[in-house]
């Protein structure tokens, strides 16, 4: 009897084991935003007590910010594009190509910003939809379209600028990189995003309830709001002590609400998951997929475009070397952010926390004056650590 007893424990304690395994992967499935305010919050926390307190003032906290706009407006894009099961690796060199040919245009010939802003986003659309017809309609792999952009658009950009700096641009080019938003301006947008978000989140639990399907607790959603609102208190009072919301921080947010929209509350966006989900099942049930994903990455070479933009400006120059490793930081923020590597789920907003990550780890390792080769080692082991997590808690599953 003692035998059959102690396999009857065994087995007892490898359900428990496995039950309290799919807990925690549920547990973190359901609240990976909050995992990932947690761990922006510890990686702060580390380094404002390494910095005595340095890394957390205003006028740092506004660069850190600064620099990371430029990656999330890559992560914008790439979200979709890893989305529906593809990659572009070309992203950083036509960042650089795109910022270099707005150097060209306001400093060789003298164009009017009001000229060469939609100039180069239509370049940039125009690249983006080259790059999808090689993959959608040509079968190449997106991997291999993205590494040969990566090394052609990178070649472009030196032959078109020599190798050297196109400097210094016109000061309203330079205002879109380094301006700041009126502190007047800023408190009105912060109580409009707040009345915004409270009213989208009771609408939401009116559609719901409307249909008869589950909705949170009153508290939950009250909890949010009340979160919500304290964090646009805190996140514009900072910047307002060091001049104000930066212009690019300002685009940056404007593409978030433009994307999660898209993504969330259109057709476009559900045809995104449904082609990551499964391409086949989704091209058999009507929808042309080709089309999708052409889509998709025309709204990436539109980022592309807009980041080289603002890179130009805020360093007032176009430089041949200008978006290099950026499509490395993007993918790393959108896997960081719980995009899966197997496509079919993500979120922008997660992307661009991912992007929060990346930057914070960056300044806080400049301003400690780490190695550059330790920089790089922190910032593989962290992408390294963001897929392993998305395999263990099943995030790759719909």
């Amino acid at each position: 009897m003692t035998p059959d007893l102690t396999s009857s424990d065994s087995h007892a304690k490898h359900r428990t084991s496995l039950a309290s395994g799919q807990r925690i992967k549920l547990l973190f499935a359901r609240y990976k935003l909050l995992a990932l305010l947690l761990a922006v919050a510890v990686i702060w926390l580390f380094f404002s007590f390494l910095t005595e307190g340095a890394f957390v003032t205003p006028r740092n906290l506004s660069n850190l910010l600064r620099q990371m706009s430029i990656t999330g407006m890559l992560a914008c894009g790439m979200v979709f594009v890893i989305i529906s099961g593809e990659i572009d690796l070309s992203v950083g060199s036509l960042l650089g190509l795109l910022g270099g040919v707005a150097a060209i245009l306001d400093v060789t010939h003298h164009w009017p910003l009001a000229a060469t802003l939609p100039v180069v986003m239509l370049l940039g659309v125009a690249v983006g939809l080259f790059n999808g017809w090689w993959s959608t309609y040509l079968r190449v792999p997106s991997f291999i379209v993205g590494l040969g952009g990566m090394l052609a658009y990178r070649g472009v950009l030196l032959g078109i600028t020599g190798g050297s700096t196109i400097a210094p641009v016109s000061d309203s080019f330079v205002f879109i990189g380094q301006g700041y938003l009126p502190r007047v301006a800023g408190d009105t947008l912060a109580v409009v995003m707040f009345v915004l978000l409270a009213a989208l989140t009771v609408r939401q639990r009116q559609k719901r309830q409307h249909y008869n399907l589950s909705v949170v607790p009153l508290w939950q959603d009250t909890v949010k709001i009340v979160a919500a609102g304290l964090i646009l208190l805190a996140f514009v009072a900072t910047l307002n002590r060091y001049g104000g919301i930066p212009v690019p921080v300002l685009l940056l947010l404007a593409l978030l609400g433009i994307f999660t929209y898209i993504a969330t509350q259109t057709v476009f966006g559900r045809r995104i998951y449904a082609v990551g989900s499964n391409l086949e099942a989704t091209r058999l049930s009507g929808v042309n997929t080709n089309r999708v994903k052409l889509a998709i990455f025309a709204l990436m070479g539109l980022m592309c475009a807009f980041g080289g933009l603002i890179n130009t400006a805020r360093l007032a120059a176009g430089s041949p070397s200008a978006g290099s490793m950026g499509e490395l930081d993007a993918i790393a923020a959108c896997f960081i952010g719980g995009t899966s590597m197997r496509g079919g789920s993500g979120t922008v907003y997660g992307a661009l926390i991912g992007a929060l990550v990346m930057a914070s780890l960056d300044n806080g390792m400049s301003t400690l004056d780490v190695d550059s080769y330790w920089q790089m080692i922190v910032k593989g082991g962290i992408l390294v650590l963001a897929v392993w997590i998305d395999v263990v808690s099943g995030s790759d599953r719909r």
